[in-house]
């Protein structure tokens, strides 16, 4: 069984194996939340899991809505800033729903948790592929070149004859193939990497209205109206260093101050954290920042997942009036891949 279930320019799709009557739900909306519990109990299926396809910044995604109104697991790439993630996929996974099978291909270049899900005869490209168009790349993270990466060597290996569904459509088509795409769509057709470089740094499109109020919440699960959230200026203001970086500096006498900005669970889950590291959930900081006095001085490294929410964080300390303040670019995922220290 397969539905599209918004019908407008936000995409969401049911996917079900019929037999089992097991259904997954990939980038739900939150405001259609009652839509998609209507369905699932009209066709008495039970909802496997609910998949985003990458982190939004145009909307609310329904995910966590979803899953704790059904039980159903959360997927996401491991790159996804999400606390309440509850599976981690990489390149390659396959995901199964009954005699339902979902491959993972991890696709950046809109996001760098971007990934597009290939299910035999179908592909549902997230926002990396569109219909006779392709996903912006001038949000945090993106980057043209991987994209460019992404479409050719992930997407148009697929067989031609594949249809493609994706997460947006502002043209009013339902679905393309991959075949359709490599041949017509006019920012890949016919060029190299580098013509789509330059035409995807040069689109100039304005930012969707209320980003903030949208890609926010989705990275931090922290509700706008209970914290305000710094706008992108304050965020690209931010300093960045690498883990590696941030080992020396911890390293040397009277050294930085780490702030862990996780949830608790992540603190001491499977990405553990690093010795000495402070523990102040995000939506804790605008409270709990006067804890942080004593160290107006002294450097203070924020610290999270994969380095976004932490990047909000060192945007508000700033704001505060503290003036050395540094993000851990890539978070405790680049950590642990560069095989530093951790403590669970």
């Amino acid at each position: 069984m397969f539905r599209e279930l918004n019908h407008a320019k936000c995409k969401s799709y049911l996917v079900a194996s019929e037999p089992e009557a097991r259904a997954v739900i990939i980038d739900p909306l939150r405001d259609k939340i009652g839509i998609y519990l209507g369905v699932l109990a009209y066709h008495g299926l039970k909802l496997e899991m609910v998949i985003d396809t990458h982190t939004h910044a145009d909307h609310r995604s329904g995910a966590r809505d979803l899953s704790d109104l059904t039980g159903a697991p959360i997927v996401m790439h491991r790159r996804a800033p999400s606390p309440h993630v509850t599976r981690h996929v990489e390149d390659g996974d396959l995901l199964r729903c009954g005699s339902l099978q979902l491959k993972v291909l991890h696709t950046p270049g809109h996001t760098p948790d971007s990934i597009s899900l290939f299910a035999g005869d179908r592909v549902f490209t997230g926002d990396v592929l569109l219909i006779h168009g392709t996903g912006r790349t001038d949000f945090a993270g993106g980057d043209p070149g991987t994209s460019y990466d992404s479409i050719t060597k992930k997407l148009f290996v697929l067989p031609d004859s594949t249809l493609v569904f994706p997460a947006h459509d502002y043209r009013g088509h339902a679905h393309s193939t991959i075949g359709e795409e490599k041949r017509s769509n006019p920012r890949v057709a016919g060029r190299s990497r580098q013509d789509y470089v330059n035409l995807m740094n040069n689109l100039g499109l304005p930012l969707p209205e209320g980003i903030q109020e949208a890609l926010q919440p989705n990275q931090s699960e922290v509700e706008s109206e209970t914290m305000p959230f710094p706008d992108l200026a304050q965020l690209s203001q931010v300093r960045q260093l690498s883990p590696k970086e941030v080992a020396e500096r911890v390293a040397r006498p009277n050294g930085a101050v780490l702030l862990d900005v996780r949830e608790e669970s992540e603190f001491h889950g499977e990405l553990g954290h690093i010795a000495g590291a402070r523990l102040m959930p995000l939506r804790e900081l605008p409270e709990r920042a006067k804890e942080l006095s004593a160290f107006k001085d002294r450097e203070i490294i924020a610290i999270c997942r994969v380095g976004q929410r932490s990047t909000t964080a060192a945007a508000i300390l700033t704001g505060l009036g503290f003036e050395r303040v540094w993000n851990m670019k890539g978070g405790m995922l680049d950590w642990n891949d560069a095989h530093l220290p951790v403590q669970r």
